[in-house]
Order: structure tokens, then C-alpha cells, then sequence
């Protein structure tokens, strides 16, 4: 375990606060350990501790559709989600650890105790932590604005493609091939900066090609190690706001290509001390693109966009199956009737039907899993067609091999570099699967509006926590927002899969001409339902609370509960009281104690959840 008292001590010089006040706070926490490229909180969801880092780098990031950007890196020492000291508000950023790290978290709970203790100390702390974030925020805001005041358009410079010549804005990093492609695609309003993990993907594509190529002899080591910062730099998070081709796209994603070529080269250049534009000493095609086609770089970046995506995918299902497993514990002693084609079952508890939606929840991650298999077989070499022209010999083995090593993934040669340029199938696969995962989780968010319905004239099983009025009109109505929300997005996806398979079959000769849609598809489905299981967990399915009473009643009042008492009292008898109980209206569980045929003790006993629900020994 890592010594707190360090940390402490950097940290206390660093807000000037003594560091025994800082002990004495943070002793009341504990420590926790993040994995590599996992999720500390995220961006909306609500604030449950303050924390220290104590060892490895957390990054800071805004935006949630996609346009992340990296608003700071904390090293040991630094505060994190230090505004739960001041407000119980949602967190306003998202934080993740690419490399993993230690944190020493304390609760809200804790944190509220210290200030009822010893407000002195916790107020001198909260005055330096007011200011830390006073400062944060000002970073942030020239962050996300650009770094500080916005610039001026000056002076232009010319650039040429093989259809003209045409004016850019000398300060813009991208080309005039994306300069056409603005002009020919101003279709949805969504650019390819809106995907980091595309710009990700693309930077390690041509990082990976320029290494390769450098050490085979067709690129000189100077304009590699250019192109490699820029890359480093567009993983940095710098720059994204180039990329602003529309996903939508004709060219079979020849656009997009063309955009990371130019602004990776424009970046190079400045690297190497030249101006922007002036190619001749770094060219987007001869160099940035050398030995690459868009007919491999492409696809391969599509992939590589969908393995980090997944990433973040998988993730957030995770946290939704941990909580789903929490409920199912929680609720594991309340009886309840389960139903079938929403006619009264047999009995059940509320804890199993919240254990089936988290096994639904994993199996859909496992099949995730299974589908991402394909996507680290690629065909860069393929260049064209998958004949490699233009290439030289050894060069897809070793592009590969360096992709590997640039990316983290492990990845491997197609083997048939002329299928693998024109089928699409492994995208069509992961998109079913993706399809899957939302019919299951919306399955889930169906059955949770049915059970929290009413509260007077529904189910009212469940409560779902109330997170906004629900009617312009009919004071005191609350809707379950988020499980709607949540349905919506599994509906979107569900027609993602449509057109993913429609795009896939439009694979024509050598050539899917439109892997543009299916980048689209894929990534901005996975974006929104990640983003939906994390606002489903942390709006939605922890709050959940039980009503108990409700669900007891309705296993006393139904006629299904009959079914239970057939192997103790016979078909005919049960028979006999679920006729009864439906002509008069009276309760099977009175009817039963009425007639004499079981004690109120035998009758409470097999009511009993783990004799309700179980298979057992029946009682003669």
C-alpha cells in the first residue's frame, strides 16, 4: 500500500494547507484502485466522494456525445471531485485513468461528519479547495473554447489538388481536399470530431505506417518522427476541432482519410519549423499516406475506433450488471407474482427477477466479447484492393506489427487481404450483437416502467426515483424518464443494425463503398448506449426501492397462488378456490384459512420466500 503521508505531503504544499489537517480528513477515507482505462466517474452522474490521487495519472475530460475534451491530467497528489465539497450537484466533468491509478476517496457521507465535527479545519480546507477550482475552471474554459482568446482569420494561403486551386485560412491545420469534402457532405451537421476514438484511430494508423515505413527505407526518419508527434499529439486530445468532414460521406471514407492526412502533415510541418501548406517538405499523400490506400487505413481505423469504444461500452454494462446484482441482494426477501403474458404467474421474489436482468445484462456483454474477435484481424498492406500495390514487400506484416505496439490491441495480418477489403461482415456482426444488447436492456427498462406504475391505479411494485416533474399540466405526476430515455436509445440502436446490414450487403466487387454509415452507425450506437446504462445505473436503478406490502398483498390476493398449494391440497380444492376467489372477489389466502384446509402457520410457511421460490420437499 502506498504511503498516504507522502501524497499528503505534496498535496498539502501544494493547496497550503498544514498536513496534519489533511491526515485527519483523509484518514476518515480508503483507498481504491483503478485498472487500466477505467471510469472513476462520469459526467452527469452524481457526486458520491472527494478524493487524492496517490498514484498513476487521472484525466479530466468534458463532452459526452463523443467531442471529449481532455481538460487536465492530475498526478499524485491532486484533488479529485473536490466540488463534493461544495455542492451534492452532478459531476460537470468525467475522469478515467488511461494507465491505471490509486485514489484515497472519502464519502459524502464522511465529508459531512468532518464538517459537523470540526468546521474549522474543514472550512480552511474547503477555501483552498474553492480556489484550486477557481483556477481549474479558468484552464478548463480556455480549454474548451481553444487555448484563450479566440483568433482573428488572417492572412490565407493556396493549396492545389488534382481538380484546382483554392483558398484556406492560413491558421486552419486541414486541406483543400477537406475543404471539398465541407462543401460536398453538409449533410448532418455530426464531423469526425465528434468521435475521438475515430481521430484516436486514425493517429495510430498513420503512426504505425510511418515507423513502418521508416524502416523499410521509403520514408526518412525526420519526416517520421514529425508525423509521429502529430499523431502523439492528436492522441493528446490536441486539434480534434480539424476534423470536420461530415460522417456522411461519399468516397468510401476517402474524406475522412484525406482530413487526418493533412492535418497530420500540417502538424508535422510546424514540428520540422516550416510553414503550413508548404508540402514539398511533408505531403498528406507521398508521405502521411505512404504505402497506405483509404481502402485499407480506413477500415482498419473503423476497427480500431469500435475496440476503444467497446472499451467504454463494456464498461458502463458492467457497472449496470453490479448494481442490477445489488438489487437482486437487497431484494432478495420480498415475495412478489411473476407474470406471464401479464396474467398473474406463480410467486417469485423481487430479488430474482433483478438477478435475471443482470445475467441478461452480462450475457449481452459476453457476446460483445465474442463479436470483438474479428476486429483485430485488419488489412493494412492491402492498399487498394488487397493486392498491396504501391507497398513494399514486408510491409503489411510490419505495419501490423507496429499498429499492435502504437495501439496496445494485438492485432494480426487479414489472411486474404483481398477479402478483408471488401467484406464487411465482421461490422455487420458486431452490429447484431450490439442489437441484441439493446433488446435485452430494454427489456429491462419495459419491466421497470410496468412495475413503478400507478402509484395508485398501477403496479406500484417498485419506486423509481423521482428525477424531474412529469406533466405540464397534472401536478404531482412523475414519469420514469429514465427508463424511457433509456428505451429510446435501444431503439436507435435496434435501427442502427438495419442499416449496418444494408450498407454491409451494398459491398460491391472489391470494395464496401459504404463504410461511412457503418462507422457512423457502430460508434455513435455504442457512444449513446454507453451513455445510457451509465445514466440507467447511477439515475435509475440505484435508487430503486421496494414496496413491500404491495408485492405481499398481491401473492395473498392472486389466483396464481394456487398453483403453489396444489401439491398440499389437491387440484380439486385448488381448483375449487381459484373459481371462488374469482366469482366473489375474495382473497385465496383467506379463502383457504375460511375453509379449514391449512393453518394460518402452514399457510405463512410456504408463503415464506425460500419455500415460495425454490424447488423443495412439500410438506404432507
Amino acid at each position: 500500500m502506498i504511503k498516504l503521508d507522502d501524497v499528503l505531503d505534496r498535496a498539502s504544499k501544494k493547496m497550503g494547507v498544514d498536513q496534519a489537517d489533511l491526515k485527519g480528513f483523509f484518514e476518515r477515507g480508503e483507498q481504491k484502485t483503478y485498472a487500466a482505462e477505467a471510469w472513476l466517474f462520469h459526467e452527469s452522474t452524481p457526486r458520491q466522494w472527494a478524493g487524492l490521487v496517490v498514484d498513476g495519472e487521472v484525466t479530466i475530460v468534458r463532452g459526452l456525445h463523443g467531442a471529449t475534451r481532455h481538460l487536465a491530467v492530475l498526478s499524485p497528489g491532486a484533488l479529485i471531485a473536490e466540488s463534493a465539497f461544495l455542492e451534492e450537484d452532478a459531476h460537470g466533468t468525467g475522469a478515467f485513468t488511461r494507465s491505471g491509478a490509486t485514489v484515497w476517496q472519502i464519502s459524502r457521507t464522511a465529508l459531512a461528519a468532518f464538517r459537523d465535527e470540526k468546521p474549522d479545519v474543514f472550512y480552511r480546507i474547503v477555501a483552498r479547495v474553492a480556489a484550486g477550482i477557481s483556477d481549474r475552471l479558468r484552464m478548463a474554459s480556455e480549454r474548451v473554447t481553444g487555448d484563450g482568446p479566440s483568433q482573428l482569420i488572417g492572412d490565407f494561403r493556396t493549396e492545389h489538388d488534382s481538380l484546382g486551386e483554392r483558398e484556406l485560412p492560413g491558421g486552419v491545420y486541414y486541406g483543400v481536399q477537406t475543404l471539398r469534402a465541407m462543401e460536398n457532405f453538409a449533410i448532418s451537421g455530426v464531423f469526425v470530431k465528434n468521435f475521438e476514438h475515430m481521430i484516436e484511430a486514425l493517429a495510430f494508423v498513420k503512426k504505425a505506417a510511418a515507423q513502418a515505413n521508416c524502416d523499410l527505407g521509403v520514408l526518412e526518419d525526420e519526416k517520421m518522427k514529425a508525423i509521429s508527434q502529430a499523431c502523439d499529439d492528436l492522441l493528446a486530445g490536441k486539434l480534434h476541432d480539424q476534423f470536420i468532414v461530415d460522417m456522411f460521406q461519399g468516397g468510401a471514407g476517402t474524406s475522412t482519410n484525406m482530413c487526418a492526412n493533412e492535418v497530420i502533415a500540417n502538424r508535422g510541418l510546424e514540428i520540422m519549423g516550416h510553414k503550413k501548406g508548404a508540402y514539398e517538405y511533408l505531403h498528406p499523400n507521398d508521405h502521411v499516406n505512404c504505402s497506405q490506400s483509404t481502402n485499407d487505413a480506413y477500415p482498419t481505423a473503423i476497427k480500431l475506433a469500435v475496440l476503444l469504444s467497446l472499451k467504454d461500452l463494456l464498461g458502463a454494462m458492467g457497472e449496470l450488471k453490479t448494481a442490477l446484482e445489488g438489487k437482486a441482494t437487497e431484494f432478495a426477501d420480498v415475495l412478489k407474482m411473476g407474470r406471464t403474458e401479464n396474467q398473474d404467474a406463480v410467486p417469485m421474489t423481487l430479488g430474482q427477477e433483478f438477478s435475471a436482468y443482470a445475467v441478461m445484462v452480462d450475457s449481452a456483454a459476453e457476446a460483445l466479447n465474442r463479436a470483438e474477435d474479428e476486429f483485430h484481424h485488419i488489412n493494412m498492406g492491402a492498399t487498394a484492393i488487397g493486392t498491396g500495390i504501391n507497398s513494399p514487400p514486408g510491409y503489411a506484416d510490419l505495419v501490423t506489427q507496429k499498429l499492435s505496439t502504437v495501439s496496445g490491441f494485438e492485432l494480426h495480418r487479414a489472411r486474404n487481404l483481398v477479402e478483408a477489403t471488401q467484406n464487411a461482415g465482421a461490422f455487420a456482426q458486431m452490429s447484431a450483437t450490439m442489437k441484441r444488447a439493446a433488446v435485452q436492456i430494454s427489456k429491462i427498462c419495459n419491466d421497470l416502467r410496468w412495475m413503478s406504475s400507478g402509484p395508485r391505479c398501477g403496479l406500484n411494485e417498485i419506486n423509481l426515483p423521482p428525477m424531474q416533474p412529469g406533466s405540464s399540466i397534472m401536478p404531482g405526476k412523475v414519469n420514469p424518464v429514465i427508463p424511457e430515455l433509456v428505451n429510446q436509445v435501444c431503439y436507435q440502436v435496434i435501427g442502427y443494425d438495419a442499416v449496418v446490414s444494408m450498407a454491409a450487403e451494398a459491398s460491391e466487387l472489391e470494395l464496401c463503398m459504404a463504410e461511412p454509415i457503418i462507422a457512423y452507425d457502430l460508434l455513435h450506437g455504442m457512444l449513446i448506449l454507453k451513455n445510457a446504462c451509465v445514466t440507467l445505473t447511477s439515475r435509475c436503478i440505484v435508487g430503486i426501492s421496494a414496496n413491500r406490502d404491495v408485492c405481499r398483498k398481491y401473492v395473498e390476493n392472486s389466483i396464481g397462488l394456487v398453483t403453489a398449494l396444489v401439491p398440499v391440497i389437491g387440484y380439486e380444492k385448488s381448483a375449487a378456490i381459484a373459481k371462488e376467489a374469482l366469482k366473489t372477489g375474495g382473497s385465496v389466502y383467506n379463502l383457504v384459512l375460511e375453509k379449514g384446509w391449512l393453518t394460518k402457520e402452514s399457510l405463512d410457511d410456504m408463503l415464506r420466500p425460500e419455500n415460495m421460490t425454490d424447488p423443495r420437499e412439500i410438506p404432507k
